[in-house]
């Protein structure tokens, strides 16, 4: 069961609105800071007191305000709490949207859920905040399917070197002067690459790799 959480959320009203989502699900202890190093300070001192934290909720991105840190952001902040209370449970609430990265945390930094900051992020904080409480990892569902879909077909830096050359502007002939290669090589790839995710345009390609954090 989790009966205590702190949040490190450097945006007011994010900060808020997750504090006032700890009070609907009736959280006996939730605190709250603004920067990671508190955030880790008051990790580390609960510990010693032997009253630890179950859950840190943190956002990734922290804004620069000319406070000097040691820990510049979530992710770092992540690994110093694990490293410190390898047990707790971190919930990762951002607006990070790549699928790379999200996954990467996942397989990397063994995070137990991620929600992302849009439009219903409150019933999916509650969602996810369920799941932990059952030993479960949350994963964002409108995520699930673009990272599987990308997993279905194995990029080489060939391809993504065609695909980062088409976002920018340039044409299959152009690639292929480029790459020193075939124009049928160029074209032959961007049709596995298209069978393999079921896409019909190139542009669809394009599109994908950028929401996927590869380009």
């Amino acid at each position: 069961m989790i009966k205590k959480v702190i949040i490190a959320e450097d945006q007011e009203s994010a900060n808020l609105s997750v504090q006032k989502t700890m009070e609907d699900l009736h959280i006996g202890e939730s605190d709250h800071v603004y920067y990671c190093d508190d955030a880790l300070n008051k990790i580390q001192l609960a510990r010693q007191k032997g009253d630890p934290f179950d859950l840190l909720i943190t956002d990734l991105y922290f804004e620069d305000d000319g406070n000097s840190q040691k820990i510049g952001g979530g992710f770092d902040l992540i690994r110093a709490a694990r490293d410190l209370q390898p047990e707790i449970l971190v919930l990762v609430f951002s607006t990070e949207h790549r699928p790379a990265t999200i996954d990467m945390l996942f397989k990397d930094y063994a995070i137990d859920g991620y929600v992302r900051k849009a439009r219903h992020d409150i019933n999916e904080l509650k969602m996810a905040f369920d799941a932990l409480s059952k030993g479960q990892r949350y994963y964002p569902h409108s995520l699930v399917q673009l990272i599987r879909q990308a997993n279905t077909y194995e990029f080489t830096a060939f391809d993504i070197n065609i695909i980062r050359l088409l976002s920018q502007g340039y044409s299959q002939k152009e690639i292929h002067k480029l790459e020193g290669c075939s124009l049928s090589k160029i074209e032959k790839r961007l049709k596995e690459m298209r069978d393999a995710l079921e896409f019909t345009k190139n542009e669809q390609l394009v599109l994908f790799c950028k929401e996927a954090g590869m380009l």
